[in-house]
């Protein structure tokens, strides 16, 4: 089921199955544009006309979208200009592919659907950078009205900075005519950072010339010739972004329509012609390693939209229909709306052997690239959609390890940052057992999920070490951080003991699944007995403590959830209750603090303890309060995934590939995540890793 808000009235549904009231959910940012960490441009607003469209960022990135009914201009997206009235949109429907706005006076009714087909089980598909915009316009007054659209893309789109200068040009394709925009000074994978926007490669617009007028020319002068229904004006001089604001803008002129609809669509997709800095060598993105180009992406893209919307209209029926049914209407909300934004966060690239190497960026935090505990909490999603792009991204960490410059015994923390990698001889910043535990239970995910340890054998000396570091350290950690490193060091931290503690856990079946079986109990037995130490030492009654060393503490053990889904059974079920009995009591208004010294709360972590619970009523119990807040908050920024659980206009980290973490629950569940592994059809060939790995020596 998609959800859908109703901007004129808010429907409300009485679950029987539960003790709060289902409205539907209001996303805090809507999702336009979702490729990457660059193309990630979202509608900030109640409604699509309240203001200008934006990168993740905030800074804008102003798409437009007008409409003339019989002469008179109404907006459908974006705030200016300002004395054109907003068509009243009456509803927006969103799913993990597509969001549409509905808009509708006593003349016509308008929806207009971008379409982002991120098909996980088809990467040819998942990773081109583009989205079908398109408009389809009936009458509903029996009457045929006159109706032509315009729609156009800033040059703000293509540079990190406004006052950067842009150039613009015009292109045949055949059937298409597209506009094009990109800076003067093409800087290539710079600069590196957090709050960083695109400014290399170009920002493309397509649509069929037959249907289509295009112009490139300055956003104010374009607006008013479209609203006083004269031509487009052309400015296609080098300037600026922010001077005259060059914009490459189209008009449709859709004629009289009646009751029977009619339907424009154009394409946006940005050509970065380098993804990755890897180590010195630029590499492409994974849509172009076949040598594809801007006219052949346009091109193919074009011919396979019917079929393309048939698939991601049925992926998006398929997955929210299976988020309903394990976890409740508004847990399928919420995660459908995480969808987006997790692929939205991550950049796929292609190696010189034409394999895929998948970045996260660590958006709002630091933009660190590939960071273990970000792929951590992201990577249940593509366990569950997607093993190769699960595989895609742990490998470059694994490289890393291998290579000559990691001296260490524990795994990397990251790579760099985002969108260079650069590897990093820290010692893995602190968090040794934090990573060294991500990384093993998370191969060890990847080969329950492919039922083979293929993929861990070809690493098989790191998760090794990486086990055996944790035989020595894991089980009482020394004073370290762990991905809450925002809470600070922390001495004999519970909870990363159990991360520690499975971990050793996930290796022993490893070697099971790879037949060293005496090796497999050796390790099943150290996680068992470590496993009773722990349920001794973090004892605190009604609840197990934040530290070893601290009554009267507490925490989310959210780590716990990976006995369950592996089915490692180091812990009793008594274990699991005992802890979702306690984050009930210490629920505040918007969810369940991350621990005894803050009400700050993590909405993946949060998800995943929810998942401890062993009944539906007490997982919808604990999610409930994060859909209130994603619902009333007044931050409106991408799902944040860190916010103080008391406060409605806290703000935090946002826009983050860890809120794939919310799929966490479908791996709970066996049949689901068996039916959708079935779907994958394409394998990662790690055996072809030589020539990235030598380029470390």
């Amino acid at each position: 089921m998609t959800y859908r808000w109703h901007c004129a009235i808010v429907s409300v549904l009485f679950l029987s199955s539960t003790a709060f009231s289902q409205t539907t959910l209001r996303p805090p940012a809507v999702p336009l544009l979702t490729s990457d960490p660059y193309m990630s441009v979202w509608s900030e607003a109640n409604k699509a006309t309240d203001d200008v469209t934006r990168h993740w960022t905030k800074h804008p990135n102003p798409l437009v979208s007008l409409i003339r009914i019989d002469g008179e201009c109404y907006r459908l997206l974006g705030n200016s200009p300002a004395e054109a009235p907003a068509l009243p949109q009456t509803d927006l429907n969103v799913t993990p592919t597509r969001t549409t706005y509905t808009f509708a006076n006593e003349k016509v009714t308008v929806q207009m659907s971008f379409l982002t087909p991120s098909l996980p089980t088809d990467l040819d598909i998942y990773s081109r950078p583009l989205t079908y915009l398109s408009w389809t316009v009936n009458s509903v007054d029996g009457a045929d009205h006159k109706i032509e659209i315009y729609e156009s893309a800033s040059g703000l789109l293509s540079v990190n900075e406004p006052a950067q200068k842009v150039e613009s040009k015009r292109e045949d394709m055949g059937k298409f005519v597209a506009l094009r925009v990109g800076t003067t000074a093409q800087t290539l994978l710079k600069p590196a950072g957090d709050d960083t926007r695109i400014d290399w490669g170009y920002l493309y617009e397509a649509a069929d010339k037959n249907q289509a007028k295009a112009c490139i020319g300055g956003d104010a002068e374009c607006k008013a010739a479209f609203t006083s229904g004269k031509s487009l004006p052309t400015d296609d001089r080098a300037r600026p972004a922010n001077e005259d604001e060059p914009v490459l803008a189209f008009t449709f002129d859709l004629g009289l329509v009646g009751s029977t609809a009619a339907t424009r669509r154009m394409m946006i997709a940005y050509d970065e012609l380098y993804s990755i800095d890897y180590y010195g060598q630029k590499l492409r993105p994974y849509w172009r390693r076949n040598g594809a180009t801007p006219t052949t992406l346009f091109e193919k893209a074009d011919r396979e939209y019917d079929q393309i919307s048939a698939k991601a209209a049925k992926f998006d029926h398929d997955l929210q229909a299976d988020l309903n049914k394990v976890g409740g209407e508004r847990y399928s909300q919420i995660a459908t709306l995480s969808y987006r934004e997790c692929v939205a966060a991550n950049g796929l690239a292609v190696d010189a052997n034409g394999q895929p190497l998948f970045f996260t960026k660590e958006d709002t935090s630091n933009g660190d690239i590939a960071t273990v505990d970000v792929i951590f909490p992201m990577d249940p999603i593509w366990v569950l959609l997607s093993p190769t792009l699960a595989k895609a991204s742990l490998v470059s960490n694994f490289m890393y390890a291998a290579s000559p410059h990691w001296k260490f015994p524990n795994a990397p923390h990251d790579l760099g940052t985002y969108p260079q990698v650069t590897g990093r001889d820290d010692g893995g910043e602190g968090m040794p057992v934090e990573e060294s535990g991500n990384m093993i239970i998370l191969t060890d995910a990847i080969a329950h999920d492919e039922k083979s340890p293929e993929f861990a054998v070809k690493f098989w000396p790191q998760l090794t070490q990486w086990a055996e570091y944790l035989k020595q350290y894991g089980l009482d950690p020394e004073d370290q951080l762990c991905t809450d490193d925002f809470m600070g060091h922390l001495a004999h931290n519970a909870n990363l003991s159990v991360k520690a503690i499975l971990a050793l856990a996930a290796y022993g079946d490893l070697c099971r699944m790879k037949g060293d079986l005496e090796n497999a109990a050796i390790y099943e037995k150290l996680a068992k007995d470590d496993g009773a130490h722990w349920m001794q030492v973090a004892d605190d009654g009604d609840h197990s403590l934040l530290a070893f060393d601290k009554p009267n503490t507490w925490s989310q053990k959210y780590n716990l959830v990976w006995d369950q889904i592996l089915g490692l059974n180091v812990f009793p079920t008594s274990v699991r209750e005992k802890e979702v009995a306690y984050y009930k009591q210490k629920m505040l208004k918007y969810g369940v603090p991350l621990d005894s010294r803050t009400h700050l709360t993590k909405t993946d972590w949060s998800i995943w303890s929810a998942t401890l619970a062993t009944n539906k009523q007490d997982f919808e119990d604990i999610v409930s309060p994060i859909f209130d807040y994603l619902n009333e908050t007044t931050s409106r920024d991408p799902i944040a995934d860190s916010y103080i659980t008391d406060n409605v206009a806290s703000d935090g980290m946002h826009a983050r590939p860890v809120v794939g973490g919310f799929f966490i629950k479908m791996l709970d569940d066996p049949s689901i995540w068996a039916k959708w592994a079935g779907k994958t059809t394409r394998k990662l060939e790690t055996g072809r890793r030589c020539q990235s790995r030598q380029r470390l020596k």
